[in-house]
């Protein structure tokens, strides 16, 4: 039976977030549950001690958790956490008892494109996916999720335009959806972080990002004025779990 040592084994020899993120939903999906939510709640504990290489592969289970969005497989995973006091695992998937309070979805205009008429769905796809930045000023104000799913994966988009979807306001849910389904830019510290203090993201993708915070994220989370309480109440519960500030046995500032 794989066990924590092995699981980082074979997690931290892959070499990107994307790949990581795959196998730990081929484990989910060939593991059962009891045993799955038993590995994984241990996985987090030592990641909240601040252990380096935990930290490192929690941060694509994090990234799979807020991707998977609502499904049963986390339900069955939350029922396990709680139902046998996993607590580290439950903070990563632990939600309010009347599900999120997300905001109803908002219908603003189609941005002109200055064609003269408003352009079709299909379109504005097709100009999402263009090897060119020419389109990307309204492009990036545009509500539709099928334009912004192809916009997301397009090479010529920057962390700096990704950052601008996810922290406008009012928040756009599906914008949001769509940017934690792409670890390529999940992964990213300041994609996270913009997410999180964006009061209209989701809890099902804020709270398992919170598992791979930095002490200061957690503390900015905490401080901010329009942090949802779960969101709040749980980065707190994390910053008492840290460990005191000081420096490891390798010389290396713990943080």
């Amino acid at each position: 039976m794989l066990d924590v040592a092995g699981l980082l084994r074979v997690v931290l020899s892959l070499p990107d977030v994307e790949l990581r993120v795959a196998w730990f939903r081929e484990l989910l999906s060939r593991t059962p549950c009891d045993r799955a939510a038993a590995l994984l709640d241990a996985l987090c504990e030592d990641s909240e001690r601040l252990e380096p290489a935990a930290r490192e592969a929690v941060l694509a289970l994090a990234v799979l958790f807020a991707g998977l969005g609502k499904c049963e497989l986390l339900e069955r995973l939350r029922e396990e956490a709680a139902g046998r006091k996993l607590l580290s695992l439950d903070r990563m998937l632990r939600r309010t008892h009347h599900g999120s309070l997300e905001p109803r979805p908002s219908e603003p205009p189609v941005p002109d494109y200055g064609a003269g008429r408003e352009l079709t769905v299909g379109e504005r796809k097709s100009l999402a996916r263009r090897p060119s930045r020419r389109s990307f000023e309204m492009l990036l104000r545009d509500p539709h999720p099928m334009v912004i799913q192809q916009l997301l994966q397009n090479p010529k988009l920057t962390e700096d335009d990704v950052i601008r979807l996810a922290a406008h306001r009012p928040a756009r849910v599906e914008t949001l959806i769509e940017i934690a389904r792409l670890p390529r830019w999940l992964s990213r510290p300041r994609v996270r972080l913009t997410m999180l203090l964006n009061p209209g993201t989701p809890e099902h993708i804020a709270v398992p990002l919170l598992g791979a915070c930095t002490r200061s994220d957690l503390r900015e989370v905490v401080q901010s004025a329009d942090t949802p309480v779960l969101l709040r109440a749980t980065a707190a519960e994390l910053l008492l779990r840290r460990p005191p500030i000081g420096v490891d046995r390798a010389g290396a500032t713990v943080h």
